[in-house]
Order: structure tokens, then C-alpha cells, then sequence
């Protein structure tokens, strides 16, 4: 069955979520409701129950954190982010300031996501530049 391009992204979203959740190997209560608050919020479209799914990934990022692999794990679901650039950051921005510190491998994945992974459609989703403005 192929997923849609929205499903995609949802599952992307949990995993860039997930992974932001356990990377400072700390988690916390608000880390943990604000991402059931995401998960509930997801118009889910998958034969996979949604419990399963997140149950999957938890154990996926695991494996990639615990093998240094943070980098590569993120890079292979990024061209799902792109589907909603602007949301996958409100998400990660949120889900790594909810306890209120970001951690140093929280910012580097911040940073990754703006300036590398999604920067292009986080551009191209702004409003046209007025050319009257530049003059």
C-alpha cells in the first residue's frame, strides 16, 4: 500500500519528534505529553495503528542513537519533513524547549533541520518578496 504524501509526513513527524525526545538521554513529563499531544493531533492514515507505530520508533531511534547514527537516522526520513517544512520545525522547536533547556545535540539537530535539511522549503514557503521594498 502506498501512503500518502500527509501520512508520510505524520510518520516523519513522529520520528523527528521521537528522536528529539531522547536525544539529551533525558525525558521528561512535558516532553512526553507534548508529544501525545502531537501524535493525537495527527490525521492518522495508516493500516499500522498509530501505537504500534510509535512503539516501532521509539525502539528505531534507540538503536540509532545508541549507535551514533543521530545524523543519518534524521536524513533518511528529511524529504517527508519537506512536505510541511514550516510545521516539522514548529514541532521540533517546540518538542526541544517544552522542559525548558535545549540540550547541545537538540540545538545541533535544530540547526541541521534550518540551515541544511529543510532550508529550502522553509524559504520557498515564505510569502514573495515585494520588489518594491528593495529599492
Amino acid at each position: 500500500m502506498q501512503l500518502s504524501s500527509q501520512q508520510s509526513f505524520n510518520q516523519a513527524l513522529i520520528r523527528l519528534s521521537v528522536l528529539l525526545y531522547q536525544i539529551d538521554n533525558k525525558v521528561t513529563l512535558t516532553e512526553q505529553d507534548y508529544l501525545e499531544e502531537v501524535i493525537d493531533s495527527l490525521d492518522w492514515q495508516s493500516p499500522i495503528c498509530r501505537e504500534a507505530f510509535f512503539n516501532d520508533v521509539i525502539y528505531q531511534t534507540r538503536q540509532a542513537l545508541d549507535a551514533g547514527d543521530s545524523v543519518s537516522y534524521l536524513r533518511s526520513f528529511k524529504d517527508d519533513l519537506v512536505y510541511d517544512a514550516q510545521k516539522a520545525m514548529e514541532i521540533a522547536m517546540a518538542m526541544t524547549g517544552v522542559d525548558g533547556e535545549r540540550s547541545d545535540e537538540e540545538t545541533e539537530i535544530l540547526a541541521l533541520l534550518s540551515h541544511k535539511m529543510l532550508a529550502k522549503a522553509l524559504v520557498s514557503n515564505d510569502k514573495p518578496l515585494d520588489a518594491s521594498r528593495l529599492n
